[in-house]
């Protein structure tokens, strides 16, 4: 007996030829290949008096080639099952891409067909003619529109990293990267070198709760500008323990989250997002996760479990942006960015990466359930773990939204600080208490009419 066949990503099952086949065939050609079985129930069993004329296969070779666009011919043969004559209809990913069937676009999921939306439909024309949304014109921007002091720094951080070379002329510069053809400009040159608001956001926030927000900023700006915009309000933001060890004394600062995990998840939101939504990238930092989502879900047929992978095959949204971030050493090679998060959290003993698509767009996370506050780990010993806290000076939650708080406002009260935490007037004052032991601030002036200093 011939070893049983089941519906998948490139099986389809129909008892008889009609426009599910079609449509079946033509969200293949628009995946990765497929064959239909025709003359077989949905439980992989042959149908009873199943026939095929002489110029059956034929017939329905050309009423396929007629009810697509462009027209595609599917390899057509009869094929024996336990017995029975049945036919298979095959067809292969095809170039260009997406196909039509009755004007609409499907491509294969699992096992059923999925019907594209127009942003699909938009992604998998441009993918398939090995072109991205950024090498478009930019409407009505020139050459003048962008800021030649960004491009020169580019041009010198391009030329350090030493993985291409280019000449101090910005002008030729830029169309060897076909970033500009002449005054004309692309969305990628725009978003990298815009002078003045670009109009894209990033929104960082600092939250007590997903309700309470402590603070929070908006960007929006050329890209490598806002990178080290992220980065700035991220580092002044997250906790920081302090590990006393050695002798004479060495001080050690252990951040949060290991700094190039944080700044590569904002680079990928950043090359990655779809800028043909309106939708602001939205970077969120709690008191033991981070999360960042940008606008615009995975590429072609990638998956959040490929990510999960160190051999992924990678796709780029932007094309001609990734390559620029590549070109000045700020992401090592396409498709590595979540290879070397993981790398980084692995000295993060409970640190944990989180990945998935939400509708709209994709979302990552950082998260923890007890901070780093030792460069000495020792994996499953509790014991090493509670030496880690002896030897860390790690300001608490409420401590670092103190200090928050004093940076925006050194006049702040001890009554305004218990209202924006929650907490009463004591424990404020058992928290002031500990960050003055600590060295962390100090009062200057009177109790009234002074103010709060931070000690670096």
């Amino acid at each position: 007996m011939t070893k049983p066949i089941k519906e998948d990503l490139h099986t389809e099952f129909k008892t008889s030829f009609n426009d599910g086949v079609i449509e079946s065939l033509s969200a293949f050609a628009n995946t990765k290949g497929g064959r239909v079985l025709v003359g077989i129930s949905d439980s992989g069993k042959p149908i009873t008096g199943f026939s095929i004329g002489d110029e059956t296969l034929q017939k329905w070779i050309n009423e396929v080639k007629n009810k697509t666009q462009p027209s595609i011919i599917p390899d057509a043969s009869i094929i024996n099952i336990d017995g029975t004559d049945i036919a298979e209809l095959a067809i292969s990913e095809f170039p260009i891409k997406p196909i039509a069937f009755k004007g609409r676009y499907y491509k294969r999921v699992n096992n059923s067909n999925h019907l594209l939306s127009a942003v699909e439909i938009s992604d998998m024309s441009i993918q398939s003619l090995q072109l991205s949304w950024d090498s478009y014109p930019a409407h009505g921007k020139t050459f003048d529109d962008l800021d030649e002091l960004l491009i020169e720094k580019f041009i010198a951080r391009v030329n350090a990293a030493g993985r291409f070379q280019l000449l101090t002329d910005a002008t030729s510069s830029l169309e060897k990267l076909k970033l500009i053809n002449g005054n004309q400009i692309t969305n990628a040159a725009w978003l990298l070198f815009g002078k003045g608001n670009i109009g894209y956001n990033v929104h960082l926030g600092r939250f007590k709760t997903p309700t309470f927000i402590i603070d929070d900023k908006m960007l929006n700006g050329a890209l490598f500008q806002v990178i080290d915009e992220i980065m700035q309000y991220l580092v002044a933001r997250i906790k920081v323990a302090f590990e006393i060890k050695g002798y004479p004394t060495q001080r050690t600062e252990i951040f949060e989250y290991p700094l190039p995990a944080l700044r590569e998840t904002a680079i990928n939101a950043l090359i990655h997002r779809d800028f043909r939504s309106p939708i602001d990238i939205q970077i969120k930092l709690f008191d033991n996760y981070v999360s960042f989502f940008n606008p615009g879900k995975l590429m072609g047929d990638l998956t959040t479990e490929d990510l999960e992978r160190d051999n992924y095959r990678a796709y780029a949204r932007n094309k001609l942006i990734a390559e620029a971030f590549y070109l000045t050493g700020d992401i090592e090679k396409y498709g590595s960015g979540f290879l070397r998060i993981r790398q980084e959290i692995e000295t993060y003993p409970t640190m944990k990466l989180t990945v998935e698509e939400i509708p709209n767009g994709f979302h990552v996370q950082l998260g923890y359930t007890e901070q780093k506050t030792s460069t000495i780990i020792k994996e499953g010993n509790k014991e090493g773990n509670k030496e880690g806290n002896k030897e860390g000076n790690i300001f608490s939650s409420n401590q670092q939204i103190i200090i928050e708080a004093i940076t925006n406002n050194p006049k702040i009260t001890i009554p305004e600080l218990s209202e924006i935490i929650g907490i009463n007037e004591a424990n404020i004052q058992k928290n002031i208490k500990k960050l003055r032991d600590s060295g962390k601030i100090k009062r200057v002036g009177s109790a009234r009419g002074g103010y709060w200093k931070i000690i670096d």
